[in-house]
């Protein structure tokens, strides 16, 4: 809650107008408690993962349309009532998991310092800090993600998230209790290292779930604004990873690739990709059509 009763109050502690963004903050938060602001998470959770996908499901459905030519994995199709049960499940876990933590995890973020006040940050402060929490989110996922692909942590916990050989929109958040919990550990160090203001908070939820349902979509559209970010992995990158399954030893990563790079865990990828490019020289040479992303089965290169 601001601790202000008019605006005009928050321009003289400001010592300045406050800016349209400004405005509109203090009519919407100044009554609002801290809690109820950071509760708000949940609601974007929520319509994040409702909504987001649904262009995907329309794609999945709308088969003739000129989309299947970016699907990742052309010979696989997931019927509506599958993507159905799938968003049932995540939604589950949020109503049983997410939420319920989101409502008792309020003192950590009192503690780490995100503040809601004014002045609002700015667009480059915004930004920067953004930048820094999908850095440190991508490096501590990716050893976490490692850890969960050896013998007990696949068994007991991540062998749920690769029940989708080929990814869904809805399937990002899809896996067993325990991982979801864990792999909020990175998400959260984030803002704890650097913290912001409530607004970045809700900016980083939102993008970092954005971003997971893309690389969970089962396309590689030539379009998207992240094919210019560097080092961004992206749909083809991950569906790699599931399309090998429980003895992937490549692209851990969640958004960048340079870990993998750096660590040698995108071998089976880049292996992958030589024999791809050399299929397609030599099915262009012969005039045949290719039979899609993967056409002989992956075996994956483990790293040294």
């Amino acid at each position: 809650m601001l601790p202000f009763s008019t605006i005009d109050e928050a321009s003289a502690f400001l010592g300045r107008n406050l800016t349209l963004a400004e405005t509109l903050w203090f009519n919407y938060s100044a009554r609002k408690s801290d809690y109820v602001l950071y509760c708000h998470n949940i609601l974007f959770l929520f319509v994040v993962f409702s909504v987001v996908p649904l262009p995907l499901v329309l794609v999945e459905m709308m088969r003739s349309v000129g989309f299947e030519k970016y699907k990742i994995q052309p010979k696989v199709h997931t019927s509506l009532s599958d993507m159905f049960r799938c968003y049932k499940d995540v939604m589950r876990m949020f109503f049983l998991v997410v939420g319920p933590l989101q409502l008792v995890s309020y003192p950590s973020i009192k503690i780490i310092g995100v503040r809601t006040g004014l002045p609002l940050p700015s667009i480059w402060e915004i930004l920067a800090q953004l930048v820094v929490y999908f850095m440190i989110e991508d490096y501590t996922n990716y050893w976490i993600h490692r850890f969960l692909h050896g013998k007990w942590g696949y068994e007991k916990i991540h062998h749920v998230h690769h029940e989708y050989t080929a990814p869904i929109g809805f399937a990002a958040p899809y896996a067993h209790w325990a991982e979801v919990l864990i792999l909020g550990i990175p998400s959260f160090l984030g803002p704890a290292i650097v913290p912001g203001h409530m607004i970045t908070f809700w900016l980083w939820i939102a993008l970092r779930q954005i971003e997971a349902i893309e690389t969970h979509s089962g396309y590689d559209f030539p379009w998207t604004p992240t094919k210019y970010i560097p080092f961004y992995g992206g749909a083809d990158y991950h569906d790699y990873h599931h399309y090998v399954g429980g003895d992937s030893q490549s692209n851990f990563a969640s958004v960048f690739t340079y870990c993998d790079y750096i660590y040698g865990t995108d071998k089976g990828y880049r292996y992958q990709k030589k024999i791809l490019r050399k299929l397609k020289e030599e099915i262009e040479k012969s005039g045949a059509q290719n039979g899609g992303s993967y056409p002989i089965h992956a075996q994956d290169v483990k790293s040294d």
